[in-house]
């Protein structure tokens, strides 16, 4: 396992069109990531047609992504003095298990508060396992 700090490296090698795209999904794979969490469950956004988890390399860009959300990370309150917490998670458990378990295509958003540092990983296969995949079905010749 990781820390968030290794995967951010590797997005920015990415974004400067440095770096092996499958070496990023591998940190992704082994870092722990911060997602927040509500009544609800974890934090998802809706995008394109896809549900996005949002998950942050470290408690800075949580940090970030709360303040733009005008809460307070770890537990504390926002000025609605509504709690708000996060999960730590291995980016593997994400990708293999929740992922799937949402039932409708869903990806991973990382550091989505960071305009110059975030990264999307996409439902498609080599992320995802082949049975969340969108592009599962198109590559074996079915319809999508």
């Amino acid at each position: 396992m990781s820390d968030g700090a290794a995967l951010a490296e590797r997005i920015a090698e990415g974004r400067a069109g440095r770096g092996d795209p499958l070496d990023m999904i591998g940190e992704l794979r082994r870092a722990v990531v911060l997602v927040p969490v509500d009544s609800d469950g974890l934090w998802t956004a809706e995008l394109g047609g896809v549900r996005w988890i949002c998950a942050f390399t470290g408690e800075g860009s949580l940090a970030r992504f709360a303040r733009a959300r005008s809460l307070v990370p770890g537990g504390c309150v926002d000025d609605a003095t509504r709690p708000w917490d996060y999960a730590a998670l291995r980016g593997a458990r994400l990708l293999d298990e929740v992922v799937p378990a949402l039932g409708v295509p869903a990806g991973v958003a990382v550091d989505i508060a960071d305009p110059d540092g975030s990264m999307f990983f996409p439902p498609v296969r080599g992320i995802v396992p082949d049975s969340a995949a969108v592009d599962a079905e198109a590559e074996a010749g079915g319809d999508v």
